[in-house]
Protein backbone atom coordinates (compact mmCIF):
# COMPACT_ATOMS: atom_id res chain seq x y z
CA UNK A 1 0.00 0.00 0.00
CA UNK A 2 1.31 3.43 -0.95
CA UNK A 3 1.69 5.63 2.14
CA UNK A 4 2.50 8.89 0.33
CA UNK A 5 -1.09 10.19 0.36
CA UNK A 6 -1.56 9.27 4.00
CA UNK A 7 1.65 11.07 5.03
CA UNK A 8 0.56 14.16 3.10
CA UNK A 9 -2.89 14.16 4.69
CA UNK A 10 -1.44 13.59 8.16
CA UNK A 11 1.17 16.33 7.75
CA UNK A 12 -1.60 18.78 6.83
CA UNK A 13 -3.81 17.68 9.74
CA UNK A 14 -0.91 17.91 12.20
CA UNK A 15 -0.06 21.42 10.99
CA UNK A 16 -3.71 22.47 11.31
CA UNK A 17 -4.02 21.06 14.85
CA UNK A 18 -0.70 22.49 16.01
CA UNK A 19 -1.62 25.95 14.73
CA UNK A 20 -5.15 25.82 16.13
CA UNK A 21 -3.94 24.53 19.50
CA UNK A 22 -0.85 26.80 19.59
CA UNK A 23 1.52 23.86 20.00
CA UNK A 24 5.05 25.24 20.34
CA UNK A 25 6.92 22.23 21.69
CA UNK A 26 8.06 18.80 20.62
CA UNK A 27 5.11 16.46 21.17
CA UNK A 28 6.83 13.22 20.14
CA UNK A 29 6.40 11.60 23.57
CA UNK A 30 2.75 12.60 23.74
CA UNK A 31 2.11 11.14 20.29
CA UNK A 32 3.93 7.96 21.28
CA UNK A 33 1.77 7.53 24.36
CA UNK A 34 -1.31 8.32 22.27
CA UNK A 35 -0.33 5.53 19.87
CA UNK A 36 -0.06 3.05 22.74
CA UNK A 37 -3.44 4.18 24.09
CA UNK A 38 -5.06 3.80 20.67
CA UNK A 39 -3.54 0.32 20.34
CA UNK A 40 -5.04 -0.61 23.72
CA UNK A 41 -8.42 0.78 22.66
CA UNK A 42 -8.23 -1.33 19.51
CA UNK A 43 -7.38 -4.46 21.51
CA UNK A 44 -10.29 -3.70 23.83
CA UNK A 45 -12.72 -3.50 20.89
CA UNK A 46 -11.49 -6.81 19.48
CA UNK A 47 -11.87 -8.42 22.90
CA UNK A 48 -9.27 -10.97 21.75
CA UNK A 49 -7.75 -11.24 25.23
CA UNK A 50 -11.00 -11.40 27.22
CA UNK A 51 -11.04 -15.12 27.89
CA UNK A 52 -13.42 -14.53 30.80
CA UNK A 53 -16.17 -13.07 28.62
CA UNK A 54 -18.56 -14.61 26.12
CA UNK A 55 -19.31 -11.27 24.48
CA UNK A 56 -17.88 -11.03 20.98
CA UNK A 57 -15.88 -8.25 19.37
CA UNK A 58 -17.33 -4.84 18.57
CA UNK A 59 -18.78 -4.19 15.13
CA UNK A 60 -16.26 -4.16 12.32
CA UNK A 61 -16.81 -0.44 11.71
CA UNK A 62 -15.87 0.37 15.33
CA UNK A 63 -12.76 -1.82 15.14
CA UNK A 64 -11.71 -0.24 11.85
CA UNK A 65 -12.14 3.26 13.29
CA UNK A 66 -9.96 2.37 16.29
CA UNK A 67 -7.39 0.85 13.93
CA UNK A 68 -7.08 4.01 11.84
CA UNK A 69 -6.86 6.14 14.99
CA UNK A 70 -3.58 4.33 15.54
CA UNK A 71 -2.50 4.89 11.95
CA UNK A 72 -2.98 8.64 12.43
CA UNK A 73 -0.49 8.64 15.30
CA UNK A 74 1.88 6.22 13.59
CA UNK A 75 2.07 8.53 10.57
CA UNK A 76 2.45 11.57 12.81
CA UNK A 77 5.37 10.01 14.68
CA UNK A 78 7.10 9.31 11.39
CA UNK A 79 6.61 12.90 10.32
CA UNK A 80 8.09 14.23 13.57
CA UNK A 81 11.18 12.04 13.07
CA UNK A 82 11.39 12.83 9.34
CA UNK A 83 10.74 9.25 8.27
CA UNK A 84 8.05 10.01 5.71
CA UNK A 85 10.34 8.73 2.98
CA UNK A 86 8.68 5.42 3.82
CA UNK A 87 6.57 5.18 0.67
CA UNK A 88 5.16 1.65 0.89
CA UNK A 89 3.73 -0.25 3.83
CA UNK A 90 6.53 -2.68 4.78
CA UNK A 91 5.68 -6.36 4.66
CA UNK A 92 6.89 -8.89 7.16
CA UNK A 93 5.69 -11.78 9.24
CA UNK A 94 4.75 -11.60 12.90
CA UNK A 95 4.07 -14.94 14.56
CA UNK A 96 1.24 -15.55 16.99
CA UNK A 97 -2.44 -15.08 17.48
CA UNK A 98 -4.03 -11.64 17.70
CA UNK A 99 -3.30 -11.26 21.42
CA UNK A 100 0.37 -12.11 20.89
CA UNK A 101 0.59 -9.70 17.96
CA UNK A 102 -0.86 -6.90 20.11
CA UNK A 103 1.77 -7.57 22.79
CA UNK A 104 4.55 -7.65 20.20
CA UNK A 105 3.24 -4.40 18.73
CA UNK A 106 3.50 -2.71 22.12
CA UNK A 107 7.14 -3.79 22.24
CA UNK A 108 7.76 -2.56 18.69
CA UNK A 109 6.29 0.85 19.54
CA UNK A 110 8.37 1.12 22.71
CA UNK A 111 11.50 0.18 20.77
CA UNK A 112 10.75 2.86 18.18
CA UNK A 113 10.19 5.47 20.89
CA UNK A 114 13.70 4.76 22.18
CA UNK A 115 15.44 4.19 18.87
CA UNK A 116 13.78 6.44 16.32
CA UNK A 117 15.34 5.03 13.19
CA UNK A 118 13.77 3.76 9.97
CA UNK A 119 14.26 0.09 10.83
CA UNK A 120 12.33 0.33 14.11
CA UNK A 121 9.67 2.52 12.45
CA UNK A 122 9.17 -0.03 9.67
CA UNK A 123 8.90 -2.73 12.32
CA UNK A 124 5.92 -0.95 13.90
CA UNK A 125 4.25 -0.79 10.46
CA UNK A 126 4.90 -4.51 9.97
CA UNK A 127 3.20 -5.22 13.29
CA UNK A 128 0.20 -3.07 12.36
CA UNK A 129 0.02 -4.96 9.09
CA UNK A 130 -0.05 -8.21 11.06
CA UNK A 131 -2.92 -6.91 13.19
CA UNK A 132 -4.88 -5.97 10.06
CA UNK A 133 -4.13 -9.37 8.59
CA UNK A 134 -5.36 -11.22 11.69
CA UNK A 135 -8.57 -9.20 11.61
CA UNK A 136 -9.12 -9.57 7.86
CA UNK A 137 -8.83 -5.83 7.19
CA UNK A 138 -7.64 -4.86 3.71
CA UNK A 139 -5.44 -1.92 2.74
CA UNK A 140 -8.37 -0.48 0.77
CA UNK A 141 -10.52 -0.51 3.91
CA UNK A 142 -7.71 1.12 5.88
CA UNK A 143 -7.31 3.87 3.28
CA UNK A 144 -11.05 4.58 3.12
CA UNK A 145 -11.44 4.58 6.90
CA UNK A 146 -8.36 6.78 7.33
CA UNK A 147 -9.72 9.38 4.90
CA UNK A 148 -13.09 9.38 6.66
CA UNK A 149 -11.53 9.72 10.12
CA UNK A 150 -9.13 12.41 8.89
CA UNK A 151 -12.12 14.50 7.82
CA UNK A 152 -13.80 13.87 11.17
CA UNK A 153 -10.65 15.03 12.97
CA UNK A 154 -10.82 18.37 11.15
CA UNK A 155 -14.47 18.73 12.15
CA UNK A 156 -13.60 17.94 15.75
CA UNK A 157 -10.98 20.69 15.76
CA UNK A 158 -13.50 23.15 14.32
CA UNK A 159 -16.12 22.31 16.96
CA UNK A 160 -13.88 22.49 20.03
CA UNK A 161 -13.28 18.77 20.58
Amino acid sequence: MDLTTLFTMQRELDAYIEKKQSVNKDVFKEKGLALLVELAELANETRCFKFWSTKGPSEREVILEEYVDSIHFLLSLGIVKKLEMLKVWPVGEVEGDLTEVFLKTVNAIQEFMLKTDMESYENVWIHYGAIANRMGISYIEIMEAYIEKNQENYKRQQTGY
